[in-house]
Formats: structure tokens, sequence, C-alpha cells
């Protein structure tokens, strides 16, 4: 028996391998059967807002699409039970609304998603729900602690513990971070230890602060008060006072020997899975203060993976692995010793995989193999399901074989598609892995379009897809014009995906390709067209110029392209655009710059662009000042001489060279540029540049390059034309040491991602046969990584994805010696597709006539197919809601529109007319474009103020009565309910009357005022009104007609001959006044003090002012002008000159007004007496002088 069992194991055994090498996952096209894929779900462990709404995700695809159902517990979760739970549409993804007040800690629990259909049944991970939590800290009152100088110390922190974890650090009153150092600093468990404390350390305001980042919230302890003495301060002090009695002692804290305040004790151990993160923390005391060194005993450090944190305190390695498995040693030191502590680190590890379950394709009578294989420490359990059974308690079916952590199915039957579920757990954790087994009998079908057509540059690698699916998987076979000859061996490179590969185009490439798809079942073709087009070529390149100012300057560029490409000439300044200025010209073929000035100095690169492919070419222009005769000639340098090469080395060697002539100018640097003859001959690039002082330079090289060198002067002027190059020098061949940068993951179409990368030049290639290996994978989907090698291109495009979806991406350079370091991994998306549902209008809520807010209900993720981009509020006034407009006769005004970024649900729409009839409605965008427009929805607006009447003017004017007639307001903006007139008189120093106020009914359009002054101006206020309230005020100034009697007897006094001739007898007398004060002024001579103080009353009752001190004699000599510094008398007046331009009298009350920076507000009007109009109707702004005194 045992002899038969062998056999049969072996054969088991070859069956495993060769179906592990055999079989490939395929993904399914989506109009054909298959079972459920869960796409997307939840973390492991999901902890939740309580402040938000439960959403546990649950996403799956299939065909039929799948039906969902939940357990909570390991219990069915029945939905329609609970009001606050909903699914989804189309999805599986729960979502519980506690907005209402409800406790989220009531839905906490285990969660598990079922995805099914006829094929199968998928699950998810079990998803473990717990609410963050985010404790108060336990009030504590904290006594002050009082060290002595030089002794340790540990402030504890404690904070309460939160879910997850609170951030701890410690801060001051003042929010700003503590300082720490070497002798100060934070544990890993939140505490701050003092190696020793110095007087500094005393303050009122340690603060441990804890931030729950989860909920986003921050708590602090009690504020902790340390004082530190100094004993020998304290000594001195007291020994004033106790006859220098020494009270505490003369010394301070001894320095000692460092000691461990973490950990403790001199050996400790601790455990971390792989990984995670390993931190190690040693933090000791001592007086110097001691520092902190690591070693491994039993190995060295990861130098990559490890670093060092809190001032060497901190040990942290991440990814941990077994190898990081031993002995750690801390040593802490200071001069008078050292202490160490030993950490003993095991490393166990949850379950991780090694070969993760992919799906499987097979076609009827095919054998394929699902194979699961995970480590962890212990080692995982391995468990197998069907459709979410444990496999033991499936149906029987004799073409499926589980051995271990393998199932192999012979011969499967149609009817016999599942999904099977491999769970690896140890007491870390677990993995759960769904896969499919999809017995199709598909004939082929090509994926790739019909017709499509691929356009690349001569001497360029050209890759031809043929994209197809079957069941059985399909053979490609690829024929050019006629399919009377198969395309095998060189030039023709085939890949596994049937992409058809051309690595070096020729014009005789062109033509017509066909791809044919064969299986058991059928057979499918697909026509594709390669055209390849002549390169672009500079033939005549710019030349490097020297200008005097003012001068003209062309570039010329000729260039040569393939006639079918359109090209694009640009021309650049120093890399950026051309100088905005109408003196460059820019011609098909040439760039002239008129006028030229020092600032035009430059470099100018021509660029010629198709849609293919580009060249350029650069210049130098310089500009000098025009040379004056005679003076000294100043010329560029002459060309350097007899280049050497010496000291050769694999990637380096040294250059030699003699300068040329410096003709009057001397030489400032030195340009070395090399030629590759092996990747791009003929074409010169910058190298390095060294000083002008300097004729040697030590060159670093590349491997597998041709090089030639020469080197260029220059100086003030310009460049020196290049030497003759160097003997050609080659570097031998290696693996590349870059990968291609600029690596992008991005969709052009909605089933396909393109991954584009900046190729590598020919000196980063390192080796001959430089290709790429492109590596890609859908996340949190797929566990392998899908790859492809392609020839030196800058792109490659994954067809057939899902739209929009997460994928990992990687590009590695490899030639014929290696491959290049491993590559960054980016994460890009595959290409978006327009929106497919429309949001829904929830309500508008009319918050005044002018605003309004809407609100919708935001689109399933799932069917924005895209980045959500935003909302666009589209509404428009379809009419007013007055009578006269009629139902009948809309005027739709222009549509506006709002865009709201982000997954808003409202949004308010401002600048409304009020009164009016609006509709509103709602698209969602993505970065493709806009979805369908919800159902437009109406909305009023409600009546507002009403807009000031359109005029008011006079029809009738008499004695005593005015008639006025007004417009209504063009906006009325609702039903006018009447007019408020009010007016007052205005008298000729503009003072304004009494203010009257008369109502008006709405349906009238003038009135007639009675019972007013003749020859009177009087001022109007009048405005409309709604039940919203009054509008803005029109005001207009009209007047009474005037008495004719006392308008003829006002002339007949004005031109008597007695009122004349009074006037000249006061002009007369006025002048003779004049010229007596003029002369009495001039007069001179002085008098007595004793003459002013017996004009004035006695001093002695009338005490003088010490700044009122005045000495000798007063003079007129000078105009009777003030002293400087004297104050003015007490009766406050004091005479000036008619210029004097006083602020006081300005003002009313004698005191100017200033703003707090000192600057007038006071008016420049003399005081009035008039009464003012109260409220907004008044046409006149009040003084602030007088506001002011009105409060005095």
């Amino acid at each position: 028996m045992l002899m038969m069992d062998r056999p049969r194991d072996c054969r088991t055994l070859l069956l495993v391998l060769f179906l592990g090498n055999m079989v490939k996952a395929l993904d399914v096209p989506l109009d054909l059967p298959q079972p459920p894929t869960i796409t997307h779900q939840s973390p492991k462990d999901y902890i939740v807002d309580p402040r938000e709404n439960i959403v546990i995700h649950c996403e799956a695809k299939g065909k039929p699409h799948p039906s969902f159902s939940w357990t909570r517990n390991g219990i069915h979760f029945d939905i329609d039970k609970d009001s606050k739970v909903t699914m989804k549409p189309h999805s599986g993804t729960l979502v519980i609304d506690i907005s209402g007040g409800e406790k989220a800690e009531a839905y906490e629990g285990v969660y598990q998603c079922t995805a099914r259909n006829e094929h199968g049944t998928a699950i998810s991970n079990n998803i473990v729900i717990r609410q963050s939590r985010s404790p108060l800290w336990s009030k504590e009152k904290i006594k002050p602690i009082i060290v002595q100088e030089g002794v340790s110390l540990v402030l504890q922190c404690r904070p309460p513990a939160g879910l997850p974890p609170p951030i701890i650090f410690w801060m001051d009153n003042n929010f700003q971070r503590l300082p720490q150092s070497r002798r100060v600093s934070q544990g890993l468990n939140g505490d701050l230890y003092f190696s020793n404390v110095v007087t500094e350390d005393s303050r009122s305001d340690y603060i441990c602060y804890a931030r729950f980042p989860h909920t986003q919230t921050i708590q602090q302890k009690q504020p902790i008060t340390v004082r530190v003495l100094n004993m020998d301060a304290i000594n001195e002090t007291m020994a004033a006072y106790l006859n220098d009695t020494d009270l505490f002692g003369d010394d301070p804290a001894e320095e000692r020997r460092p000691s461990f305040l973490v950990p403790t004790g001199s050996t400790s151990s601790k455990m971390v899975l792989r990984g995670q993160v390993l931190e190690l923390e040693c933090i000791a005391e001592g007086l110097p203060t001691p520092e902190v060194a690591w070693s491994k005993v039993s190995g060295e450090l990861p130098t990559k993976r490890a670093s060092f944190q809190n001032f060497q305190k901190t040990l942290r390695i991440v990814d941990v692995s077994e190898a990081d498995a031993g002995e750690y040693r801390c040593t802490a030191k200071n001069r008078l010793g050292s202490v160490h502590h030993t950490i003993r680190v095991t490393v166990k590890a949850a379950p991780y995989w090694i070969s993760a379950p992919r799906n499987l394709v097979l076609a009827p009578l095919e054998t394929g193999v699902l194979t699961c294989r995970a480590r962890g420490n212990p080692k995982p359990t391995i468990s197998w399901f069907m459709n979410g059974v444990p496999i033991e308690n499936a149906p029987a079916d004799l073409s499926r074989k589980v051995e271990d952590d393998t199932i192999i199915f012979t011969e499967v039957q149609t009817g016999s598609s599942a999904v099977y579920q491999c769970n690896a757990s140890n007491e870390y954790g677990y993995l759960l892995s769904n896969a499919f087994v999809n017995v199709l009998a598909e004939p082929p079908r090509v994926l790739t379009p019909l017709n499509k057509v691929y356009q690349v540059i001569m001497n360029k690698p050209a890759l031809l897809d043929c994209a197809s699916f079957g069941s059985p998987l399909p053979g490609i076979t690829w024929f050019k014009d006629s399919r009377s000859s198969v395309l095998v061996g060189d030039p023709f490179v085939f890949h596994e995906n049937g992409t058809l590969e051309i690595p070096v185009a020729q014009a005789f490439n062109s033509g017509k390709y066909t791809c044919v798809a064969t299986n058991s079942f059928g057979i499918s073709e697909n026509h594709v067209y390669l055209e390849v087009k002549e390169p672009t070529r500079i033939l005549k390149q710019p030349e490097y110029k020297v200008v005097q100012r003012n001068r003209n300057v062309v570039f010329e560029c000729k260039v040569k392209h393939d006639p079918s490409l359109i090209p694009t000439m640009t021309w650049l300044k120093d890399n950026g655009e051309l100088p905005d200025d109408e003196r460059f010209i820019v011609d098909s073929d040439s760039l002239t710059i008129m006028e030229v000035t020092e600032n035009d100095e430059g470099t100018y690169t021509c660029i010629m662009n198709t849609t293919l492919d580009q060249d350029s070419a650069s210049a130098e222009l310089t500009v000098v000042e025009a040379t004056p005769t005679p003076a000294v000639i100043y010329e560029k340098p002459d060309a350097p001489t007899d280049l050497e090469l010496t000291d050769p080395g694999a990637r380096s060697v040294q250059l030699t060279w003699i300068p040329g002539d410096e003709h009057n100018s001397p030489i400032k640097k030195f340009l070395i540029q090399y030629e590759d003859a092996l990747h791009d001959s003929g074409t010169w690039h910058n190298l390095t540049e060294v000083p002008g002082t300097k004729t040697t330079a030590h060159l670093k090289l590349s491997p597998f390059v041709h090089y030639s060198f020469r080197v260029i002067a220059r100086n003030d002027i310009g460049y020196s034309l290049p030497s003759q190059p160097s003997r050609q020098y080659r570097t031998n061949p290696a693996a590349p040491d870059e990968n291609p940068s600029e690596v992008k993951g991005m969709g052009t179409e909605p089933n396909n991602l393109v991954i584009s990368w900046k190729p590598l030049t020919g000196l980063q290639w390192n080796g001959p046969g430089l290709q790429y290996k492109v590596m890609w994978r859908q996340m949190h989907v797929d566990e392998k990584w899908t790859s492809v090698t392609v020839a030196n291109v800058s792109k490659f495009v994954v067809a057939g994805t899902p739209t929009f979806v997460p994928y990992e991406v990687k590009v590695q350079a490899v030639n014929n010696y290696g491959h290049g370091p491993n590559p960054a991994v980016i994460i890009g998306y595959s290409g978006e597709d327009l929106p497919v549902e429309a949001p829904e209008i929830a309500r508008v809520l009319v918050q005044n006539s002018t605003l309004a807010e809407v609100y919708w209900k935001s689109v399933p993720a799932k069917s924005v197919r895209g980045k959500l981009q935003g909302y666009r509020v589209y509404y428009w006034k379809e009419r007013s809601l007055h009578k006269h407009n009629g139902h009948g006769h809309p005027h739709h005004m222009e549509q506006q529109t709002l865009t709201f970024s982000g997954n808003r649900s409202h949004g308010k729409l401002p600048g409304l007319h009020p009164y009016s009839l609006y509709k509103v409605n709602i698209k969602v965008f993505n970065g493709r474009g806009e979805g369908p427009a919800s159902t437009s929805q109406q909305f009023e607006t409600p009546e507002g103020v009403p807009g000031r009447p359109a005029f008011l003017r006079v029809t009738d004017s008499n004695l005593d009565s005015l008639t006025l007639e007004w417009g209504p307001p063009h906006e009325k903006n609702g039903r006018l309910t009447g007019y408020t007139l009010r007016y007052q008189s205005v008298n000729n120093s503009n003072e304004l009357g009494h203010l009257e106020e008369l109502t008006v009914p709405a349906n009238e359009t003038s009135i007639t005022l009675h019972n007013l002054k003749y020859s009177t101006r009087y001022k109007f206020y009048f405005s409309a009104k709604t039940l919203k309230g009054p509008g803005p005020s029109v005001t207009e100034e009209f007047a009474t007609i005037m008495d004719a009697a006392m308008a003829s007897r006002q002339v007949d006094i004005a031109t008597q001959g007695w009122f004349i001739g009074l006037m000249c007898a006061i002009a007369l007398l006025i002048l003779v006044l004049l010229i007596v004060c003029f002369i009495k002024r001039n007069k001179g001579g002085k008098y007595p003090v004793k003459e002013k103080e017996d004009a004035h009353a006695d001093p002695e009752i009338q005490p003088m002012k010490d700044d009122d001190i005045t000495f000798g004699e007063y003079s007129d000599n000078e105009d009777h002008k003030p002293l400087k510094g004297s104050r003015t008398p007490s009766s406050g007046t004091v005479k000036r000159d008619e210029s004097d331009d006083s602020l006081v009298d300005y003002g009313e009350g004698g005191d100017g007004q200033f703003n707090e920076d000192g600057s007038f507000i006071g008016q420049y009007s003399g005081k009035t007496e008039r009464d003012t109009v109260q409220g907004h109707e008044s046409s006149e702004a009040p003084s602030p002088v007088n506001a002011m005194n009105s409060f005095v």
C-alpha cells in the first residue's frame, strides 16, 4: 500500500508544480457570467467617529450583479428591522444614521458582508466596529514639586486611555512647546524626564497635553509647578541671619555616574510583530548629563531601517523582520562612569502571504489549481471554505481534491463555478482571500479596438497591442499585410499578453497587421495599422552671437520633419518664455531681436515639436558696448589645445589641457563637453565646469559610454571655439544605476490605465539592451504584480481596466547586465467616465428675498465613475410674481452657475430677485465632465423692500401750495402698500425746519400740499413701501413762489439814494479808523510793567501760575505777539491775525476732534443751531463735532 501511494504523491506534486507555472489568473469581461468578487471593503479594525454616521463598505462585482447580506457578531443582521440602518442601492455598503442622537456604541460589534449570485458566494473580512473615545482627564490637585538643583526628576503625564491612544506633548501656558534636550526629554509613555535639574527649570506651567487623533480633540492636565533650589544661594542668605551658620550644608547635589530611569534593572524583554515599528528606550539620569549609545549584541543594526530619536535615547527600527530579533544594549555614560541595559527582542508574525489564491477561468474538462501559502510565527493554520461554508461541509465534488494549502481541480464540469475562501490564522491575526473558479466555454474575443493606428518615429520601438480573452486561453498569431505568412523570430518580439514589438521600426515596417486569437471554441481577429514617420531634425542650428547694443540680431533655425506631421516651432529664452516685447519677431525659421539691450543677453533655444517627437538647439547672445577708437581690443579667448587623458578608472578619468590666448580678458571658466559616439554621435553635451585658473579636471563617468571630450573657455566677452576632441575613452557596461523618473499612472479612457515615464538618457543606460519592466496591480484586489518588459519607450497602456480604480505602478530599468534598483511604487488611477446618476434635490430653503439655500442628496460614489470634483448648481429666474407679468409671459433671465467643490450637500444661491419664481437643478462632475441634471425644482422668493420711486417732480407751484407727481419704483419687489412723504423747510442759512410726514395710498401718483410758506424752499423725502417695509427715498428740493408786492418793495429800498449815501459814510468812517490804528501801531516806545499791573486785579487775590511768569517790560516791537511758551489769559481770549487758522474757530465747543492716530475729524464750518433730520432720510451728514458735543 505504501509503495502504491508514493508514485501517486509524486504525480500530484508534479501536477501542482506544472499547473502553478501554466495557469494564469484572468480578468473576465463583465458581460460574461462570473461569481462575485469583493472589490472594496472597510478595514478589519474600523474605529468610527461618534459624531458622524457609520459607513461600513462592501462593494462587489459579478454577473449577474450580486446581492448582499450581513452578519453581526456571527448572527444574521436584519437591516429591515432597524430604521436607522440602510444599504446603498446596487451595493452592500451599510449606512447607520446616528444623527438623531443614537449612540454609536450601540452598533459596536463584528460585521461580515456576503455577496452572492447564482455562480457563488464571496465573503468579506470580519470588520470590527469600535467607537473612538477621548475620555476626560481625571481631576486632581497637584502639589508643587520642590527639588534641589542637580537631582533627577520625572513629571508624570498619565493621560486617560483613549481609542485610539492619544498623542502626548508638553507645552506651557502660551501653547509653546517646552524645549527638550539630552538633559530634558519626553519618554514613550509621555512622562517628562530630567536627567538633572537646573534653576532655569523652575516654572509653574509644565502642562501635559493629550491629542486624540480620531476626533481631533485636545485635553490638558493641570499645570505642574516645579521649584529648583540652589543650596549655595540659600546658605548665603541664611548665614547673614544665623551668624554664619551653614543651615543646609556647603555641597550641592554631587556629581554622580549614570543610572537608568527607564527601563529598570539590568535586563528587560520586548516582543514586536513582523512589519511593525520597534521602539526601544533608555533614559538615564546623572550629573553631568549622560550620553546614550546603542548596539546590537548579536549582530549589526539595520542601518537603512534604524534611526535614533529623542537625543539618542530611543532606537527606532521600521518594517521589523525576523532578523531583527536578538539582544540590544544601551549604554549611558558620563565622565564618572557608565551603565548598561540589555533588551531581549523577540519577533512574532501575524500571517502574511507567500502566495494568495488567484481567480481561475477554466474551460470544461480543463485542470487548474488554487494555492494558498502563508507564513507566520507561530505557523498559521490553513482553512478552506467554499461559498462561505467550510469545505468539509460543502457538497462533494469528484473533480476537486484538497491537499493542505492546495486545491487541485481536474476535468472540471460546466456548472461547478464557485468562490473559494482561504483563511490563514494564528494568535496574532488572520488573512482571508476569495478566489473564484469560473468554468466557461468561451470563444476568443480581441479586446484591442479595431483598425487602431499606431504612429512611431523611425528607429524607435513600435508596440502593437492584441489584448484578448477566451476560455480556454487563446493563442495569438500575427500576420502582416496578408495572412500568407506568420510573423516569427527577428526582428519581432512576442509578449505573453499578445503584444507585438518591433524594437527598431523602419519605413518598410509600415502597413497593416492582423492578430488572430484562437482556441478550441473559435477564432477572432483584429486589424491594426503601423505608420513609421521620419524623425524631426534641425538642419541649421542657431549660432552664438556677440552684438553691440541697439543693433539687431537674427537666430536661424531650419528644420526638416515628416510631411504628414504638423510641426510647431517654439522659442525660449533661458528655458522660459520669450519676453512680451514687440522687439522679438518670430518667423517660421528664425527669431529676430530688434535694438538689443543688456537685458536680452542669455541662451535662446528653438524647439520643433510634432505629435510624436521633437528636436531642439540653443545659442547664446552676448550684448557689448560699441568699441571706442582707439581702445584696447577685447575678444573671446582662443580655443584650448593639447587635451590629454590620464589616470583611467572604471568610472573616472583625468583631463588636462593648455589654455588659448585670453585676448585682454581673463578666462573666467572652462566648460567641458562630451560626445557619446555609441548612443548619440555628433551631439555634444555639457559635463562640468571648472574655474578659469585650473587646467585639469577629474571627470566622473557612466558605464557603457564611448566618450570624447572637448573644452571651451569663457571670458567676459564670450565663449571660445571648442578645442579639438580628445581621444575616445570607453567605459565598461554595468547594470542600470537608476530607474526612469516621473512615473505616472493615469487613464485616458474609462477602460485603460496609461503608465508613462521619462526614459533614461543614453548616458544612463549603463549597458546594451535597455528595456523597461512595467509592473502594476490593482490596489486591494491583486496581490501579485502583473508585469511586462517593453523596449525603450515612454509609456505602456493597460487595457480592460475597471473604471477609476487605484493601481500600484512601478517601472524598473533592465539591460543585458542586470536590473536597476528596486523601483518606488506610485499610485495611479484608471480612466474616468462621465457620472451616470443625477443628484436629488432634497429641499430649497428661502432665507430672504435675495438668498436661498438648496440641499441635495449626494450621488453614490460608485456612480461618479471618477474622482468627485464637486457639484454645479444651475438656477434662473422664470418670471416675476407680479400679476401684470402673467403666467403666459415668463422672462427667462440668464442662467447662473455656482460650483461647489468636494462632496458638498448644500449651497447658497445669492443675488436673487425678490418676489420672483426661480428654477434650479444640479449636476455632479468629475475630471471627465458633468453627469445628468437633476429634476428642476421651483421656488419663490418673498417680497422685499421696494426700490426708489422712478421720479419726484413739481407740476404746480403757488404761494402756499405745491403739487407733487411721482412714478412708481422700477423695482417694486412686491405689492406696494403705499408711499411715505416727508418734508421740511430750508432757510437761507440751510437750516432745516420741522419735519412733516404724510402717508399716500399706493394707487395715487400725485398730491397737493397746502398751507405752505411763500417764497420758501422745501426739502422732500419720498419713498415707497411694501409689507416688508419702506425702501430708499428719493430726495428733491422745491420752492413756493415769491409775493410780487414784497419783491417790488425790496427793490425800492435797495435803490434809494439815502441808503446808498449811508453805506458810503460808513465805509469812510471805517477807513479813518484803520489809518489811526496804523499810526498808533508804529509809534514805538515802551511802557512800565506797573501800568499793566494797575490795569488788572490784585495779584494777591489772583495768583499767578508758574508758567505765566514774564520778565522785564513788554515790548511792542514784536507786533504784540505772545511770548513763546506763554499760556492764554484766563479770560480765554487771545487776539489773532485774520490769517490765524485755529481749529477752535472751526468747531463747535472749543476743542478739535481727533482720531486715535491724531488725524483731525472736525468740520471746517461755523457753529449752527439747525435741526437735523434723524434716520437715513437725511441728505446731510451730521457734524462729528456736534455729535461729540451732544454727549457733553
